[in-house]
């Protein structure tokens, strides 16, 4: 570098012996000038012609964390069917299409939204009141909310969205005493009804322990 400014320096020199117009005179001569200080100050300090240390630059790409993700459930929403399928409404804004992971199977789903305004969010079901077909279910994304829409495994009409054992169905295994499936009903009516329906249960539950009653739901029948 040092030889190449020596060179620069001579070829500006005869340049300011043959110019003649003073205004080209006064820039041949600044130039001049800041080489010369230049190489005075490279003499001077020789380790400034050494090569530069380079930063590393980075790139914004965030290496994935060992860490958990922890996620915000979403628990209200809204929902409404038709004989073919069923659509939940997730208000939430700032979703993204390519961060959102959604997993479906034939009774559960479970959709997760990465990266909404510094949070993650997921909206899921763990067992759902009938079956779907996974592969057909989809997440669209709106301004301000997200649809996911579930293709029923067969048409009708979901009573709930989430799976419900039906308590008034009585208990048909066959090897199961009888006796003990008709008492179960009786708790399960007594759990569901009013006072006089657990009034009168509670007396036919009595009299058929005591053995003053052979059948508990006569009258009821």
């Amino acid at each position: 570098m040092a030889e190449d400014m020596a060179l620069d320096l001579q070829e500006l020199r005869q340049l300011e012996s043959i110019a003649k117009r003073p205004r080209v005179v006064s820039l041949i001569s600044s130039e001049i000038s800041h080489l010369e200080k230049l190489s005075k100050e490279q003499t001077s300090d020789p380790l400034s012609t050494s090569t530069p240390i380079q930063t590393p630059i980075s790139s914004g790409v965030k290496l994935p964390s060992s860490l958990p993700t922890n996620y915000v459930t979403l628990g209200s929403f809204s929902w409404d069917q038709d004989s073919d399928k069923v659509k939940i409404y997730v208000s939430l804004e700032g979703v993204e299409q390519e961060k959102i992971k959604s997993e479906f199977r034939a009774t559960s789903f479970d959709v997760k939204f990465h990266n909404v305004q510094g949070k993650n969010y997921r909206c899921a079901i763990p067992k759902l009141n009938k079956e779907i077909v996974p592969e057909k279910c989809l997440v669209v994304v709106k301004p301000k909310r997200v649809i996911i829409t579930l293709l029923k495994a067969s048409k009708g009409n979901w009573l709930d969205i989430h799976f419900k054992e039906d308590k008034l169905k009585p208990n048909l295994d066959e090897k199961r005493d009888p006796m003990a499936g008709i008492m179960d009903l009786m708790k399960n009516m007594y759990d569901e009804g009013d006072e006089d329906m657990k009034k009168t249960i509670a007396k036919a539950w009595t009299d058929a322990r005591s053995g003053n009653a052979a059948d508990p739901l006569k009258g009821y029948r």
